[in-house]
């Protein structure tokens, strides 16, 4: 099977652009332009699952013979959404909140192939396990960070890391927002040959 001529990445997140180069693969970004509102009983996984779906199918349509890369991640604690605080306050409750917890991130990857229609998607969940955090500590860390884009408030691959005590996952690019394994296994199937 032939691979598509263009792979895509639905995406304009330095840190995805930075995994998606670890594959060594040529490839290019284009954020896709989706609204991303929770839909009314809508469950974690599936909003991850849509989601990267969605994203992957807004940049097909312009591009008919291409692979398209499509993600999405979310918080969950307590069986609580946590989506991007947006600000330094929205930011610290998510932390109080997840102070102590097991927080669940749920990243969602899709693949779409827009030459033949063919869809793969998958999603990756990675346990992060935090440790109790002060207010000064969550203050200091969020002056470092500034996660306000971010799932959750975290940033795992900055100073986000000193609020943990453990991670667990199948894939830890996942926590990252673009899972590796899965992905390379999607394109794989695709007809890409990757070491």
């Amino acid at each position: 099977m032939a691979a598509a001529t263009e792979l895509i990445l639905a995406s304009s997140s330095v840190h995805r652009i930075g995994l998606m180069e670890r594959l060594r693969l040529p490839f290019r970004s284009q954020p896709p332009n989706i609204d991303e509102s929770i839909m009314d009983n809508e469950t974690p996984a599936a909003l991850v699952k849509r989601l990267a779906l969605a994203k992957a199918l807004e940049v097909a349509k312009n591009h008919p013979d291409a692979l398209v890369i499509g993600s999405d991640e979310v918080a969950t604690v307590n069986g609580q959404i946590l989506n991007k605080p947006g600000d330094h306050a929205g930011a610290v409750r998510q932390l109080r909140i997840m102070s102590g917890q097991v927080v669940d991130f749920l990243t969602g990857i899709c693949l779409v192939n827009s030459r033949t229609g063919h869809r793969q998607l998958d999603m990756v969940t990675v346990e992060v396990h935090f440790r109790v955090l002060t207010d000064a500590g969550i203050h200091r860390y969020l002056d470092w960070d500034k996660p306000y884009d971010c799932a959750g408030s975290f940033k795992s691959e900055t100073a986000g890391i000193t609020l943990v005590d453990r991670i667990s996952s199948n894939d830890s690019t996942a926590l990252l927002g673009l899972p590796l394994i899965s992905l390379q296994r999607m394109l794989r199937n695709e007809g890409y040959v990757i070491p």
